[in-house]
């Protein structure tokens, strides 16, 4: 039987979440996956990398691999190696651009702070010319049981025009530049746009959601792992012209660059980006929805339908539990098209 094919966009810990739970579901379906990942992080180890090397930034695309590794014991040690980050060296003075200081007497440590699988991607892209031969070569060497690709072979920036970044002055409006600072901001982001505002999609990304039978959006930072991909003119238009149904996987809490932000607005975002996206299902954790009505009110402008599952942990943190996103994902993508 033809297995069923899932994209799911976003970017660090939410698609980590999404596709570690799409792990979860293939036990009772047969899955195809396929991650499409934002280019957008400039802050931590990736963003020294783009600034000192160029390239896409690694950090988002490495979670993402790991998030789909095999489960053979060297792939899993492979996994994290990935994920190990290398602390400051004993006399060296931290990461990269700390001067060594008569009281210090030690050099700045230019590894401190890299996880060693963003070194090996970008090693890897360098080495063989393309990030999708790079990202491919890399999923083979972790046994990963689907694909990763990025939104775009060429990294963008991030701005939002924010209302109040300045606590002084709360009803100024201004630019606010780069993944991490419109992520910490403290205003209101009013509206958000990629630099350069066009950027080729990924070819790989594209054919993948023309072939889709589901695409999943969420969940994930709002403004800066899940709507960059809407404003990519060719994967947008990839988005809507799909044949596939479509998902969004609501967060459980609101994240400060989405502070304010109703559940119902999550979804009203998404209509104001793409005024063609028509979504069929809206997943939310049953206790973090709040007012279901107003919820379910939001999906259906969106033609979808609410669905209810507990798909948090239960330690009251405000994290995704991938077995129960998981079990909740297996009867709505089993359903038939």
């Amino acid at each position: 039987m033809t297995p069923t094919r899932v994209v799911a966009f976003g970017g660090g810990h939410g698609l980590s979440a999404s596709l570690r739970a799409l792990r979860h579901c293939v036990p009772g379906l047969d899955l195809d996956i396929t991650a499409v990942v934002t280019v957008g992080d400039d802050g931590g180890s990736s963003g020294r990398l783009r600034a000192e090397r160029g390239g896409l930034p690694p950090g988002d695309l490495r979670q993402a691999l790991v998030a789909l590794a095999g489960d053979h014991p060297a792939t899993r040690r492979s996994a994290a190696l990935f994920q190990h980050r290398f602390a400051a060296a004993r006399g060296s003075e931290g990461a990269a651009g700390g001067g060594g200081g008569a009281d210090g007497g030690g050099a700045a440590d230019s590894l401190a702070g890299h996880a060693v699988g963003n070194l090996l991607l970008h090693g890897l892209t360098e080495l063989l010319g393309d990030p999708v031969v790079a990202l491919d070569h890399a999923g083979a060497m972790l046994g990963a049981v689907g694909r990763v690709l990025p939104m775009s072979r060429q990294p963008v920036g991030i701005e939002a025009r924010v209302r109040g970044a300045d606590p002084d002055r709360p009803d100024e409006v201004c630019t606010v530049r780069g993944q991490h600072q419109v992520a910490v901001t403290s205003g209101t982001v009013e509206s958000l746009r990629l630099t350069p505002s066009a950027p080729a999609a990924c070819a790989e990304a594209v054919t993948a959601v023309g072939a889709a039978d589901w695409l999943i959006f969420g969940p994930g930072s709002w403004y800066t792992s899940v709507l960059p991909h809407l404003l990519v003119p060719g994967l947008a238009d990839a988005i809507v012209s799909s044949p596939a149904r479509r998902l969004v996987t609501l967060n459980l809490v609101a994240e400060k660059e989405t502070l304010g932000l109703s559940l119902p607005d999550h979804l009203d975002t998404l209509r104001r980006y793409l005024p063609e996206l028509k979504v069929d299902m809206v997943l939310a954790d049953s206790k973090a929805v709040g007012d279901p009505v107003a919820v379910e009110r939001a999906a259906e402008s969106l033609g979808a339908r609410l669905v209810l599952a507990p798909v948090a942990v239960t330690d009251g943190t405000p994290r995704h539990d991938p077995a129960a996103l998981g079990a909740a994902l297996v009867p709505v993508l089993g359903a038939d098209r």
